[in-house]
């Protein structure tokens, strides 16, 4: 054991292939008292590292169920954080590297928010009105706010129920950050577009007026995923014209003309299972993150499926990229020394505020 930390620009310099050996090596001396969980968004070079991959909420479950004392998360910010909010008291959430962030969780801080609810509070009875919900894509601050105001979190996969639990509350719902994947769901509960209105947190009272709030049901923080953001609808026209017979099957936080030109819609899961189960020689369209899809090709591959990406520029989470082999082999190595780095520890007041959100979702879903 050493007495310091090991410094990260010790690692900088090495290769791939050197990375993985000694990434191997840790996590062999560690053994069950360190888990390392992959995003499905993450690079290959990382996730192939994984014990369990899979969406956000499902792997935080995961590793607070297991033996682990140490869960390194091999994703972003705010995912770590839910890790460390799940997790049992003994347990350690890391992420390694501090500088994986979400720029759509950004979008949306506790500052904006509570402006935006005293703001609303001028025009209607916002607090016997109105139920807070945040996407799990956001910051623990955010998921506090909306326990704090008997509100809840949502994931992809459940946000339909969650919103119908919602309503079941209040008249109306804020929905942030991101504003497709409110939009998305909203639709496909019949709420007519008029009455899901856009808060742009940029300008006074979110620029709408004082009649916009008042019938409003769904109001949608001006926040988005710049993943998802660039799928167009033009670019499934143009595939079709080629490939009439692919099915296109989106993620709901792709805008709302690429969802509606859609066969499917989903989250990360749903689309894996989608394609997966899909008979064999069909041809697949698929807006989400480039890492899941170029894996979900090479896998479906051998069932004569032909997996697309939609959008014709390389379109990948620039921030959950910020995780490589050397920042993995850092932390683990420091481990083994004895050494934690880059742990994620989320305030107990602020904690147990988000857990009541994230509880109230589990009731719902």
């Amino acid at each position: 054991m050493t007495n310091t930390a090991l410094p990260i620009h010790d690692y900088a310099l090495l290769d791939d292939s050197e990375c993985d050996n000694r990434i191997q090596a840790a996590k062999a001396k560690l053994g069950d008292r360190c888990i390392v969980l992959g995003h499905h968004y993450q690079r290959d070079e990382v996730f192939k590292h994984a014990d369990i991959y899979g969406d956000s909420l499902k792997l935080s479950r995961e590793a607070a169920k297991s033996a682990a004392e140490y869960i390194v998360f091999c994703g972003v910010h705010f995912m770590a954080e839910v890790a460390d909010i799940l997790s049992r008291p003994e347990q350690i959430a890391i992420l390694p590297d501090l500088a994986a962030g979400c720029s759509m969780a950004d979008m949306a801080n506790k500052v904006k928010v509570q402006q935006c609810w005293d703001e609303l509070g001028k025009v209607i009875d916002v607090e016997n009105t109105v139920t807070p919900v945040t996407y799990i894509n956001s910051a623990a601050d955010l998921k506090a706010f909306c326990g704090q105001h008997d509100g809840i979190v949502c994931t992809s996969s459940n946000a339909e129920k969650i919103l119908n639990w919602s309503f079941a509350q209040r008249e109306k719902i804020l929905f942030f950050p991101d504003q497709h994947l409110g939009r998305n769901t909203g639709y496909r509960m019949g709420i007519p577009l008029e009455q899901m209105v856009t808060w742009d947190f940029n300008k006074p009272q979110g620029g709408l007026s004082e009649e916009q709030i008042r019938n409003a049901k769904l109001i949608l923080w001006k926040g988005y995923c710049s993943v998802h953001q660039a799928f167009q609808p033009e670019q499934i026209d143009a595939f079709l014209e080629k490939h009439p017979e692919t099915k296109v099957i989106s993620h709901p936080e792709a805008c709302f003309e690429v969802c509606q030109k859609s066969d499917y819609i989903g989250s990360t899961e749903m689309i894996l299972k989608v394609v997966r189960e899909a008979e064999a020689n069909t041809r697949w369209l698929v807006a989400t993150e480039l890492n899941l899809v170029n894996r979900l090709h090479q896998e479906c591959k051998a069932q004569g499926k032909n997996v697309h990406f939609m959008a014709p520029t390389l379109s990948m989470c620039s921030t959950m990229f910020r995780t490589d082999p050397q920042h993995l082999a850092w932390i683990l190595e420091n481990l083994v020394a004895g050494h934690v780095v880059n742990r994620i520890s989320v305030p107990a007041e602020q904690a147990n505020l988000a857990k009541k959100a994230l509880d109230n979702m589990l009731v719902a879903s």
